[in-house]
């Protein structure tokens, strides 16, 4: 399976933490993982690649 990589910008996954606020208190929540929005794009080169969904937009502009 394919690396959740950015190949251009080498964007990877991150940890994060939703803090649930209940009477007051902060109710502890586990950390869940976020992944980048990774698609399947064709490059000039003619070569398929997986970029996360900003750099197919700043590369679309260009």
């Amino acid at each position: 399976m394919a690396e959740k990589v950015c190949t251009i910008c080498g964007k990877k996954s991150g940890m994060g933490v939703t803090l649930v606020k209940l009477r007051g208190k902060y109710n502890p929540t586990k950390k869940s993982r976020k992944y980048p929005n990774l698609q399947w794009v064709r490059l000039a080169s003619g070569k398929r690649v997986l970029a996360c969904a900003k750099c197919i937009k700043r590369t679309s502009k260009v």
